[in-house]
């Protein structure tokens, strides 16, 4: 052991390993992993080693397909086999409303370039697996590429290959101290102390006690997970195939051969947390009891599905531990504040995601940016919010128990909620709204007129469709009324602020009175946020964007930090409404004395409403005459009392996100996550033209003046007319064109307004020209489609102008 690395890995697990190979592999050679007892103590070892296709998030499906492929690559880098068994995998509907969601699913990996999956028939599903029962089976997904792996040989393949890249690996020495430096960390350790530029937290189990030794409370929780291992099966040891892997949905369970038996693993209903504040030092290779009793139901399920395991004995039980996050997803990234600090943790599926976790991680920390947009499973997804004890029991326990039930776009899980609430929370519930949360804050979605509404969960036209319709029409005829709170917020100040800002931002800035859209990019030329910039004339700014980026945007602002500025997150202070529709400039003339007839398109003030001062600004994602209002979150409730009286003769009512979401796609207007994420370019987005191509330097400009001078664009964001029957698109849906998938949806939904079902979709270019026909693959059903002009309704924008 030296006593200075460039990058030190805590954890010998299939993360550690992996982001050691990785790291190695690009070009970091003096790296060192360091494991407090033997490579895959902890979790690692009792994994099944199971590797599938299916994932919600697209982008983390395709990280799981890149570790499957580079399975096969470190055996033979290493020499070290990974027992790689390539069976095949199923997953099982056993309802109507699961088939349709597997059949949506299909869809989605045409879309991201998966095409070794199929559709498959109960028959054939019993044709693959002969021992399986197929009784209630409606169909199947089937993937070539899933099976399963030897997970001590993986995990010692991965640093077999890290190190014939010049890694090394240090077992038997536990980390007991991290502290920070001006250049780095100092490692203590059982063997001394190592001096880092970067350290990796790829703990696993003990992951909560290594990031408290760098002062960060990270979201993750240990649980328990059941499986066991059948004797030998006369059926199974006479198959000339190896049984492939299944899922189960309606079982919650999974299953794949073990030598001449069956493993059979479940996600029981009650789960088990286990050592919430991280794994004792001394644990390693221990398992707990397992607790039959606990999953009977699901063993029922199970043993039903494969009547062979009725007449075997249980050779092996495993009750071991794996780490989750709230959502099951990892927790990857550097941290705010802890220069040189990573997280690889909550990788509860490692042998799966652990190439993609390795790979982006590396990336990031050697080029700055991962290819992959791997939001998903960034770390700075959440805020202090999820540390809280009970908040991250609820929600991880709430994943672990939904692992294998499906959940519809327009449901709304309970767990952890309601956390935070805009103080007229009360006063909107009472008028019937329904809420949806965004990074803990209760956010309005619709508001029923009738007591006790209760939405149904589905993948198409939900009961709701109409309450969204009637908001939207409200808008359009008259004005509606919006809760803001769930916008971030972030004042800068300062005679260094407007230097800042003008690096930051890729626009122009605006003139004292006026905001602008402004896009914000990386050195790469992707986007880092669709913001909009106020300049209050007083030598404050404000930047507004995505609730939900809080953490995401200020890790980026503070690592591009300049001087003689003051930056501040107002996003929990600062509150407010707005008002869209062609009569809401005369609901606030009625309550102010001030000019605000006169504040023009895109201006910005500070006014007098009622009785509160409150800073306005003209805009409108609505795409109608509209105005946001923001308070202090004691005037919140005045604010909305003082605006509903004011517009009580002008038709006013409250709406939700839903309704702005139908309003939005009749304009074309993009959102982040969907039409924008930093996988993106400007380009591609048509962001480009908030671009000030002529302004100084700023962060991205030569990356995003290529690609404007190269005129090589492959993709590019379109609005689609789709003919759609009762469902419509949502996200990831594929598009195709004489039969060749040529994009794919980013987001979709009914507009209300124009009578339509309308998408917006990445497609390729020799696909985009206005009228060419497609079609949308919409929750398993191909519907015709047709490329339209933007904005199909106003397009010259005198609505939101006038």
């Amino acid at each position: 052991m030296k006593s200075h690395y460039q990058a030190v890995v805590i954890g010998g697990g299939v993360v550690g390993t992996s982001v050691l190979y990785h790291l190695a592999k690009f070009g970091w050679k003096d790296v060192c992993l360091i494991e407090r007892d033997i490579l895959t103590c902890g979790s690692s070892w009792h994994a099944a080693g199971g590797f599938h296709a299916l994932n919600a998030d697209p982008n983390i499906a395709g990280l799981q397909a890149y570790t499957i492929d580079l399975l096969s690559e470190i055996e033979q880098e290493s020499g070290q086999s990974v027992g790689m068994h390539m069976t095949g995998g199923m997953t099982l509907a056993g309802t109507p409303d699961r088939w349709e969601w597997l059949q949506s699913a299909y869809r989605t990996f045409q879309s991201i370039g998966i095409d070794d999956v199929r559709l498959i028939t109960p028959e054939e599903a019993g044709d693959l697996c002969p021992i399986m029962s197929t009784h209630g089976i409606l169909g199947g997904m089937w993937a070539d590429r899933e099976g399963y792996v030897d997970t001590t040989g993986t995990v010692h393949a991965y640093a077999g290959a890290a190190k014939k890249y010049g890694a090394e690996v240090i077992e038997h020495n536990r980390v007991l101290e991290l502290i920070q430096t001006a250049d780095g960390w100092d490692v203590v350790t059982e063997k001394g102390t190592i001096h880092t530029e970067h350290v990796v937290n790829a703990g696993g189990l003990w992951a909560k006690q290594v990031g408290r030794m760098a002062g960060i409370e990270l979201p993750v929780s240990p649980l328990n997970h059941h499986y066991l291992i059948s004797d030998t099966i006369p059926e199974v040891a006479a198959m000339e195939r190896e049984m492939p892997l299944v899922v189960d949905l309606e079982g919650f369970t999974y299953m794949r051969q073990d030598q001449q038996g069956l493993l059979l693993g479940i996600y029981e209903v009650d789960h088990d947390h286990w050592m919430m504040d991280g794994a004792p030092w001394d644990y390693g290779m221990q398992l707990q009891q397992e607790d039959p009793d606990r999953i009977e139901r699901e063993l029922t399920l199970g043993f039903e599905r494969y009547p062979v395991l009725q007449h075997t004995g249980i050779k092996t039980w495993v009750n071991g531990a794996f780490t989750f996050s709230p959502d099951g997803n990892p927790l990857v990234g550097p941290v705010r504040g802890k220069l040189g600090y990573w997280c690889a943790c909550a990788v509860m599926a490692g042998y799966l995601q652990g190439g993609g976790v390795g790979k982006s991680l590396a990336e990031w920390m050697i080029h700055g940016e991962p290819e992959a947009d791997v939001f998903g499973m960034d770390v700075a997804r959440y805020g202090d919010f999820a540390q809280n004890k009970r908040f991250i029991k609820e929600t991880t326990g709430q994943f672990y128990t939904r692992r294998f039930v499906m959940t519809y776009p327009n449901e709304q899980l309970p767990a952890g909620r309601p956390l935070k609430k805009a103080p007229a929370y009360d006063a909107m519930a009472a008028a019937g709204c329904q809420w949806g949360a965004s990074w803990g804050l209760e956010v309005p979605l619709y508001f029923a007129k009738t007591a006790n509404f209760s939405e149904t969960p589905t993948l198409k036209r939900s009961n709701a469709f109409e309450i969204v319709a009637e908001e939207c029409k409200a808008v359009r005829d008259a004005v509606g009324l919006l809760d803001i709170s769930g916008f971030s917020r972030y004042e800068v100040s300062g005679p260094g602020a407007e230097a800042w800002l003008d690096r930051m931002m890729a626009s122009v800035l605006p003139r004292p009175g006026r905001a602008k859209l402004a896009p914000m990019l990386s050195p790469e030329g992707k986007l880092k946020g669709d913001l909009t910039v106020f300049n209050w004339g007083d030598g404050t700014w404000w930047i507004m964007g995505s609730y939900y980026l809080r953490e995401w945007h200020m890790r980026w602002f503070h690592d591009h930090m300049g001087e003689n500025f003051s930056l501040g997150d107002l996003s929990d202070d600062v509150v407010g409404f707005s008002l869209s529709g062609p009569n809401s400039r005369k609901v606030l003339e009625k309550i102010t004395d001030s000019p605000i007839a006169d504040l023009p398109f895109m201006g910005c003030g500070t006014f007098d409403i009622g009785m509160l001062r409150v800073k306005v600004g003209r805009l409108s994602v609505s795409g109608e005459l509209g105005f946001e209002l923001h308070c202090s979150a004691a005037e919140h409730i005045t604010l909305r009392e003082t605006l509903l009286e004011a517009g009580a003769d002008l038709g006013i009512r409250e709406i939700g996100f839903n309704a702005l979401l139908s309003l939005r796609l009749e304009k074309s207007f993009g959102i982040w996550s969907a039409e924008f994420t930093q996988a993106y370019t400007p380009g591609q987005t048509g962001m480009d033209r908030w671009i000030a191509w002529d302004k100084g330097d700023f962060v991205g400009r030569d990356a995003a003046l290529a690609e404007r001078d190269s005129n090589a664009l492959a993709q590019r964001i379109v609005t689609l007319e789709v003919d759609a029957k009762d469902a419509d698109a949502s996200g990831f849906e594929p598009v195709w064109k004489n039969g060749a998938r040529v994009g794919f949806v980013t987001s979709g939904g009914f507009g209300h307004t124009m009578g339509k079902s309308l998408a917006l979709a990445m497609v390729d270019q020799a696909a985009c020209a206005e009228g060419t026909d497609l079609t949308v693959h919409i929750v398993g059903q191909e519907r015709p489609a047709k490329v339209i002009a933007n904005s199909p309704y106003d397009p010259q924008g005198l609505a939101m102008r006038g």
